[in-house]
């Protein structure tokens, strides 16, 4: 029992790092079960890809500064969301589409850029995550993130379900779906932006989606699936930072490789259509 938690009695970057993860996990996981729910999972690789530009401008001005560094992936991440519900709009190509056509320039877009920078910065670190990046104002920015998403998540939960099972009804009764979408938007945008330095701007994607793909085989209620998001998130996170410890590699990978293996047991072993608990079908008898 020692060994999975003396990196974080010893050491103060292993604790802030742990605590920063979890917040993350917590908020970006139930984000991803509504992202799942409508049908969006790839929105979130496309944002994680387009966060990666406005990153990288921002530390190529202001250097390795938090406000700068989000502020720059928020304002990417929302444009390229933006200009690809725009191409939807404009020309009828599916949304899923436009982001799959914009999110690859987008990535080699910051690639290049921090490649440029690269003398100055350590571009592993950024794209695949460092626990020594979460520094004191890192972590206060996640935890600040982190809470200020889930209350924001609880006042519009009621307009977000409703636009995500039946669109079309709550435009005739409301107004606010719009709103609470465009709400819903800026919290995946800035979830991923505030985890990219902890997590990497390529790795930060898995702690969102793979929780919350994993929860379907576990239950299908909403309330109990945002829940174990988080739960399995968070875990994800503890077990990932340990990993990464004792094993002198990356957080982000570790982390989302724990995630990664969650998912493939909920497959497997998920009450809810899993390999190995399908009953099998009976052939029909004569």
């Amino acid at each position: 029992m020692e060994l999975l938690w003396s990196p974080f009695v010893e050491f103060a970057f292993m604790r802030r790092a742990l605590i920063g993860g979890i917040a993350l996990a917590v908020s970006a996981g139930p984000l991803g079960v509504f992202l799942v729910l409508r049908r969006l999972s790839l929105m979130g690789d496309a944002i994680g890809h387009g966060i990666l530009p406005g990153a990288a401008l921002g530390f190529w001005l202001f250097g390795l500064s938090l406000p700068a560094l989000t502020i720059g992936g928020l304002v990417a991440g929302l444009g390229m969301a933006g200009l690809a519900a725009w191409v939807t709009r404009r020309t009828g190509l599916r949304e899923d589409a436009s982001l799959a056509a914009i999110y690859p320039i987008s990535l080699a877009s910051g690639v290049l850029l921090l490649g440029l920078a690269s003398k100055k910065l350590d571009l592993l670190h950024l794209l695949f995550g460092s626990v020594l990046a979460v520094d004191p104002p890192t972590l206060n920015g996640m935890l600040l993130v982190s809470i200020g998403s889930l209350i924001v998540l609880t006042l519009i939960y009621r307009w977000l379900l409703m636009d995500s099972l039946d669109p079309l009804f709550l435009a005739s009764v409301s107004r606010f779906g719009a709103v609470a979408y465009g709400l819903f938007l800026s919290l995946v945008v800035l979830n991923l932006v505030i985890g990219f330095q902890a997590i990497g701007a390529l790795m930060v994607v898995g702690l969102m989606m793979l929780p919350a793909a994993a929860t379907q085989f576990w239950s299908r209620t909403l309330p109990l699936r945002l829940l174990l998001a988080a739960f399995i998130g968070a875990t994800c996170v503890w077990l990932g930072l340990l990993l990464s410890y004792y094993s002198n590699l990356p957080s982000g990978p570790c982390i989302v490789l724990l995630a990664g293996l969650a998912y493939g047991a909920s497959v497997l072993l998920g009450p809810l259509n899993g390999l190995l608990r399908r009953r099998p079908r009976l052939s029909p008898t004569c």
